[in-house]
Protein backbone atom coordinates (compact mmCIF):
# COMPACT_ATOMS: atom_id res chain seq x y z
CA UNK A 1 0.00 0.00 0.00
CA UNK A 2 1.27 3.45 -0.90
CA UNK A 3 2.06 5.53 2.15
CA UNK A 4 -0.38 8.30 3.09
CA UNK A 5 1.14 11.74 3.62
CA UNK A 6 -0.07 13.25 6.91
CA UNK A 7 0.53 16.68 8.42
CA UNK A 8 0.18 16.63 12.21
CA UNK A 9 -0.85 20.07 13.43
CA UNK A 10 -0.62 21.23 17.02
CA UNK A 11 3.04 20.65 17.83
CA UNK A 12 4.55 21.08 20.36
CA UNK A 13 1.29 20.05 22.12
CA UNK A 14 1.30 16.70 23.91
CA UNK A 15 -1.34 14.95 21.79
CA UNK A 16 0.29 16.08 18.54
CA UNK A 17 3.68 14.95 19.85
CA UNK A 18 2.33 11.51 20.69
CA UNK A 19 0.72 11.31 17.23
CA UNK A 20 3.99 12.25 15.54
CA UNK A 21 6.05 9.83 17.62
CA UNK A 22 3.82 6.89 16.66
CA UNK A 23 3.31 7.96 13.02
CA UNK A 24 7.05 8.25 12.36
CA UNK A 25 7.43 4.48 12.84
CA UNK A 26 4.12 3.51 11.21
CA UNK A 27 4.62 2.00 7.74
CA UNK A 28 1.22 3.30 6.60
CA UNK A 29 2.20 6.96 6.86
CA UNK A 30 4.73 9.47 5.64
CA UNK A 31 4.86 12.38 8.08
CA UNK A 32 5.10 15.86 6.55
CA UNK A 33 7.83 17.75 8.50
CA UNK A 34 5.68 20.83 9.12
CA UNK A 35 3.10 21.61 11.78
CA UNK A 36 0.66 24.48 12.29
CA UNK A 37 1.07 25.97 15.74
CA UNK A 38 -0.08 28.96 17.80
CA UNK A 39 1.20 32.49 17.38
CA UNK A 40 2.37 32.45 21.01
CA UNK A 41 4.72 29.49 20.53
CA UNK A 42 8.32 30.72 20.78
CA UNK A 43 10.04 27.81 19.04
CA UNK A 44 10.38 27.72 15.26
CA UNK A 45 11.27 24.03 15.10
CA UNK A 46 10.87 20.89 17.18
CA UNK A 47 12.62 17.55 16.82
CA UNK A 48 10.79 14.33 17.61
CA UNK A 49 12.72 11.07 17.50
CA UNK A 50 15.39 12.68 15.29
CA UNK A 51 12.76 14.04 12.89
CA UNK A 52 12.78 17.87 12.68
CA UNK A 53 9.47 19.72 12.21
CA UNK A 54 9.12 23.34 11.16
CA UNK A 55 6.45 25.08 13.23
CA UNK A 56 4.21 27.35 11.17
CA UNK A 57 2.39 30.23 12.86
CA UNK A 58 -0.87 31.84 11.70
CA UNK A 59 0.86 34.96 10.35
CA UNK A 60 3.04 32.94 7.93
CA UNK A 61 0.94 29.90 7.04
CA UNK A 62 -0.70 31.41 3.96
CA UNK A 63 2.73 32.05 2.43
CA UNK A 64 4.20 28.71 3.42
CA UNK A 65 1.36 26.38 2.46
CA UNK A 66 2.10 26.73 -1.27
CA UNK A 67 5.69 25.60 -0.66
CA UNK A 68 4.46 22.64 1.39
CA UNK A 69 1.94 21.67 -1.29
CA UNK A 70 4.70 21.80 -3.90
CA UNK A 71 6.72 19.29 -1.87
CA UNK A 72 3.72 17.14 -0.95
CA UNK A 73 1.04 17.36 -3.62
CA UNK A 74 -1.49 15.46 -1.52
CA UNK A 75 -1.75 15.02 2.23
CA UNK A 76 -4.27 14.75 5.05
CA UNK A 77 -4.06 17.14 8.00
CA UNK A 78 -4.57 15.92 11.57
CA UNK A 79 -5.63 18.76 13.84
CA UNK A 80 -4.88 18.67 17.58
CA UNK A 81 -4.32 22.38 18.09
CA UNK A 82 -6.30 24.67 20.44
CA UNK A 83 -10.07 25.18 20.84
CA UNK A 84 -9.71 28.83 19.78
CA UNK A 85 -8.15 27.77 16.46
CA UNK A 86 -10.77 25.21 15.39
CA UNK A 87 -12.83 27.37 13.04
CA UNK A 88 -9.99 29.40 11.55
CA UNK A 89 -8.04 26.20 10.90
CA UNK A 90 -11.04 24.61 9.19
CA UNK A 91 -11.33 27.68 6.94
CA UNK A 92 -7.62 27.41 6.16
CA UNK A 93 -7.90 23.70 5.28
CA UNK A 94 -10.95 24.11 3.05
CA UNK A 95 -9.57 27.22 1.37
CA UNK A 96 -6.43 25.27 0.48
CA UNK A 97 -8.31 22.03 -0.28
CA UNK A 98 -6.56 20.05 2.45
CA UNK A 99 -8.70 17.15 3.73
CA UNK A 100 -8.49 16.94 7.51
CA UNK A 101 -9.29 15.01 10.67
CA UNK A 102 -10.41 17.45 13.38
CA UNK A 103 -9.59 15.97 16.79
CA UNK A 104 -9.50 19.35 18.51
CA UNK A 105 -12.55 20.05 20.67
CA UNK A 106 -14.19 23.43 21.23
CA UNK A 107 -14.89 26.20 18.75
CA UNK A 108 -18.25 26.78 17.11
CA UNK A 109 -19.17 23.23 16.09
CA UNK A 110 -22.18 24.19 13.96
CA UNK A 111 -20.06 26.68 12.03
CA UNK A 112 -17.34 24.03 11.71
CA UNK A 113 -19.79 21.59 10.10
CA UNK A 114 -21.06 24.32 7.79
CA UNK A 115 -17.55 25.30 6.69
CA UNK A 116 -16.94 21.74 5.50
CA UNK A 117 -20.38 21.28 3.93
CA UNK A 118 -19.95 24.51 1.95
CA UNK A 119 -16.57 23.40 0.61
CA UNK A 120 -15.26 20.69 -1.68
CA UNK A 121 -12.94 19.37 1.05
CA UNK A 122 -13.91 16.24 3.02
CA UNK A 123 -13.20 15.96 6.75
CA UNK A 124 -13.74 13.71 9.74
CA UNK A 125 -14.90 15.74 12.74
CA UNK A 126 -15.42 14.25 16.20
CA UNK A 127 -15.23 15.44 19.82
CA UNK A 128 -13.62 12.10 20.69
CA UNK A 129 -11.43 9.90 18.51
CA UNK A 130 -11.42 6.88 20.86
CA UNK A 131 -13.36 4.18 19.00
CA UNK A 132 -14.60 2.43 22.12
CA UNK A 133 -16.03 5.66 23.52
CA UNK A 134 -17.63 6.42 20.16
CA UNK A 135 -19.19 2.96 20.35
CA UNK A 136 -20.48 3.77 23.85
CA UNK A 137 -21.94 7.01 22.48
CA UNK A 138 -23.65 5.01 19.72
CA UNK A 139 -25.23 2.80 22.40
CA UNK A 140 -26.42 5.90 24.24
CA UNK A 141 -27.79 7.43 21.04
CA UNK A 142 -29.73 4.22 20.30
CA UNK A 143 -31.14 4.14 23.83
CA UNK A 144 -32.09 7.82 23.73
CA UNK A 145 -33.86 7.45 20.38
CA UNK A 146 -35.57 4.18 21.30
CA UNK A 147 -36.60 4.99 24.88
CA UNK A 148 -37.01 8.78 25.12
CA UNK A 149 -37.96 9.92 28.63
CA UNK A 150 -36.66 6.71 30.24
CA UNK A 151 -34.98 8.67 33.06
CA UNK A 152 -37.66 11.35 33.46
CA UNK A 153 -37.60 12.74 37.00
CA UNK A 154 -33.98 11.72 37.58
CA UNK A 155 -31.27 14.27 38.35
CA UNK A 156 -27.98 14.12 36.48
CA UNK A 157 -24.50 14.96 37.74
CA UNK A 158 -21.57 15.08 35.30
CA UNK A 159 -17.92 15.29 36.32
CA UNK A 160 -14.98 15.22 33.92
CA UNK A 161 -11.29 15.36 34.68
CA UNK A 162 -8.56 16.15 32.16
CA UNK A 163 -4.97 17.36 32.33
CA UNK A 164 -4.48 20.91 33.56
CA UNK A 165 -3.69 22.21 30.07
CA UNK A 166 -7.07 21.29 28.55
CA UNK A 167 -8.76 24.65 28.12
CA UNK A 168 -12.35 23.67 27.34
CA UNK A 169 -15.07 21.42 28.72
CA UNK A 170 -14.96 17.88 27.36
CA UNK A 171 -16.78 17.61 24.04
CA UNK A 172 -17.64 14.01 24.89
CA UNK A 173 -19.28 15.06 28.15
CA UNK A 174 -21.36 17.65 26.28
CA UNK A 175 -22.47 15.03 23.75
CA UNK A 176 -23.41 12.62 26.54
CA UNK A 177 -25.52 15.30 28.22
CA UNK A 178 -27.51 15.54 24.99
CA UNK A 179 -28.35 11.82 25.15
CA UNK A 180 -29.29 11.97 28.84
CA UNK A 181 -31.54 14.96 28.19
CA UNK A 182 -33.30 12.97 25.45
CA UNK A 183 -33.78 10.28 28.08
CA UNK A 184 -35.65 12.72 30.30
CA UNK A 185 -33.14 14.67 32.39
CA UNK A 186 -32.99 18.45 32.27
CA UNK A 187 -29.30 19.25 32.54
CA UNK A 188 -27.45 22.39 31.44
CA UNK A 189 -24.01 21.64 29.93
CA UNK A 190 -22.68 24.67 31.83
CA UNK A 191 -23.14 22.63 35.02
CA UNK A 192 -20.60 20.01 33.94
CA UNK A 193 -17.93 19.92 36.65
CA UNK A 194 -14.48 20.41 35.08
CA UNK A 195 -11.64 19.10 37.23
CA UNK A 196 -8.22 20.46 36.26
CA UNK A 197 -6.40 20.58 39.61
CA UNK A 198 -3.71 17.84 39.78
CA UNK A 199 -3.90 17.66 43.59
CA UNK A 200 -7.66 17.04 43.51
CA UNK A 201 -7.21 14.54 40.67
CA UNK A 202 -4.59 12.57 42.59
CA UNK A 203 -6.02 12.70 46.12
CA UNK A 204 -9.79 12.72 45.53
CA UNK A 205 -10.13 10.92 42.20
CA UNK A 206 -7.24 8.47 42.53
CA UNK A 207 -5.85 9.23 39.09
CA UNK A 208 -2.35 7.73 38.78
CA UNK A 209 0.34 10.38 39.10
CA UNK A 210 1.99 9.20 35.88
CA UNK A 211 -1.17 10.20 33.97
CA UNK A 212 -2.01 13.53 35.56
CA UNK A 213 -0.57 15.23 32.47
CA UNK A 214 -2.66 13.12 30.08
CA UNK A 215 -5.99 11.54 30.96
CA UNK A 216 -9.76 11.74 30.46
CA UNK A 217 -11.97 10.49 33.30
CA UNK A 218 -15.76 10.93 33.09
CA UNK A 219 -18.55 10.01 35.51
CA UNK A 220 -22.28 10.42 34.81
CA UNK A 221 -24.55 9.85 37.82
CA UNK A 222 -28.34 9.55 37.62
CA UNK A 223 -30.38 9.67 40.83
CA UNK A 224 -34.13 9.11 41.15
CA UNK A 225 -36.30 11.84 42.67
CA UNK A 226 -36.64 10.01 46.01
CA UNK A 227 -32.98 9.00 46.12
CA UNK A 228 -33.75 5.27 46.17
CA UNK A 229 -32.22 4.49 42.76
CA UNK A 230 -28.79 5.41 41.39
CA UNK A 231 -27.21 4.67 38.01
CA UNK A 232 -23.58 5.51 37.28
CA UNK A 233 -21.72 5.39 33.97
CA UNK A 234 -17.95 5.83 33.75
CA UNK A 235 -15.22 5.87 31.15
CA UNK A 236 -11.69 6.50 32.40
CA UNK A 237 -8.75 6.79 30.03
CA UNK A 238 -5.11 7.12 31.04
CA UNK A 239 -2.65 8.34 28.43
CA UNK A 240 -3.32 9.21 24.79
CA UNK A 241 -2.73 6.02 22.81
CA UNK A 242 -6.45 5.28 22.44
CA UNK A 243 -6.89 8.60 20.59
CA UNK A 244 -3.91 7.92 18.33
CA UNK A 245 -5.34 4.62 17.14
CA UNK A 246 -8.77 6.10 16.42
CA UNK A 247 -7.33 9.12 14.65
CA UNK A 248 -5.25 6.97 12.33
CA UNK A 249 -8.36 4.91 11.52
CA UNK A 250 -10.07 8.20 10.60
CA UNK A 251 -7.14 9.05 8.30
CA UNK A 252 -7.43 5.68 6.54
CA UNK A 253 -11.20 6.19 6.19
CA UNK A 254 -10.73 9.68 4.75
CA UNK A 255 -8.06 8.45 2.35
CA UNK A 256 -10.56 5.86 1.10
CA UNK A 257 -13.15 8.60 0.57
CA UNK A 258 -10.63 10.63 -1.43
CA UNK A 259 -10.06 7.62 -3.69
CA UNK A 260 -13.82 7.09 -4.06
CA UNK A 261 -15.38 10.52 -3.62
CA UNK A 262 -18.96 10.92 -2.40
CA UNK A 263 -20.18 14.20 -3.85
CA UNK A 264 -23.26 14.17 -1.62
CA UNK A 265 -21.34 14.19 1.65
CA UNK A 266 -18.20 15.96 2.88
CA UNK A 267 -18.46 15.97 6.68
CA UNK A 268 -18.00 12.65 8.45
CA UNK A 269 -17.95 11.55 12.10
CA UNK A 270 -16.17 8.78 13.98
CA UNK A 271 -19.51 6.94 13.84
CA UNK A 272 -19.06 6.90 10.04
CA UNK A 273 -15.52 5.60 10.52
CA UNK A 274 -16.79 2.75 12.72
CA UNK A 275 -19.57 1.96 10.25
CA UNK A 276 -17.24 2.42 7.26
CA UNK A 277 -20.00 4.62 5.78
Amino acid sequence: MEKINIMINGLPGNVAKRMARVAITDDRFNVVPFSLTGQEIEENTITIDQTPFELIKPDTRDDKISRIKTQFTAFIAIDYTHPTAVNSNALFYTRNQIPFVMGTTGGDREQLEQIVKNSSTPAVIAPNMAKQIVGFQAMMAYTANTFPGLFEGYTLEVKESHQKGKADTSGTAKAMVGYFNQLGTDFDVNKIQMIRDPEVQKKEWGIPEAHLTGHGWHTYTLTSSDGSVLFEFKHNINGRDIYVSGTFDAVLFLNEKLANPDNSKKSYTMMDVLNKA
